[in-house]
């Protein structure tokens, strides 16, 4: 697994830190999901949910209040409550506190609306803090916010590469804002890789962001972000963290 930080600027903190699928020698998510199949799939999703437990108790990722963030795969839940003995188990073994554990849920895989509703809601029920990923470029969207308010909305890197030079993404990302603020939804910005970018977001009032700009994944290491030039200020987001 390799580790990238979700940053609040207003604070200068580490939110989050997602964990990211790669090789054992650091090599392409690509170069393992080939070999995946649906007979494999559910002990594919077991083994990384474990897998990030374990590492990041090992590096201690939680020590500053940061979340660990994973990604799951929908397809690979048969049943929520079973499904997630295993993960709460690793959590106790490790000593890793399960309200510091985030899912992400991607809405790009299509998946029937009532079991993704079952999964979140058992999440969101067992202590878990639960988030929507890549929000905007999937099949569900708006109508799966009406039925459930997850902790974190990702805005999709779609709407935010070359935000700086486009007033549509500009005016999406800031009624998005507003509509997730109202439902008392955290939002992330992800994708960034400029500073123009940054600048962007920061103006359109963003606190929390992740993308290349701040670190690209460390590989079992917990990188170090960077952090752009702005005065500190205190953005009503950073009161949730």
């Amino acid at each position: 697994m390799a580790f990238q930080p979700m940053v609040a600027i207003g604070a200068q903190k580490i939110f989050a830190y997602e964990a990211l699928l790669r090789g054992k020698d650091g090599s392409s998510p690509r170069d393992v999901f080939r070999q995946v199949t649906p007979d494999t799939l559910y002990a594919f999703d077991q083994k990384c949910r474990t897998t990030s437990i374990e590492l990041a108790a090992e590096l201690d990722l939680a020590g500053e209040g940061a979340l660990l963030s994973m990604n799951f795969l929908p397809n690979a839940v048969y049943d929520p409550k079973a499904c997630i003995r295993l993960t709460l188990e690793v959590a106790k073994k490790t000593g890793f506190p399960v309200d510091r554990i985030m899912f992400e849920f991607t809405e790009t895989e299509q998946v029937d609306t009532q079991k993704i509703l079952d999964i979140l809601t058992t999440y969101q029920r067992l202590g878990f803090k639960t988030a929507i990923d890549d929000f905007g470029a999937g099949y569900s969207g708006l109508k799966l916010l009406t039925m459930f308010q997850p902790d974190v909305v990702k805005l999709d890197a779609g709407l935010i590469r070359g935000i700086d030079t486009s007033r549509a993404k500009q005016a999406i990302v800031r009624n998005s804002i507003r509509m997730l603020e109202e439902m008392g939804i955290l939002i992330v910005c992800e994708g960034i890789e400029t500073e123009d970018e940054y600048s962007a977001l920061y103006d359109l009032g963003v606190d929390l962001m992740q993308g290349y700009l701040f670190a690209k994944p460390g590989f079992e290491t917990l990188p170090e972000p960077y952090w752009p030039v702005h005065e500190a200020v205190s953005m009503p987001q950073s009161k949730r963290l």
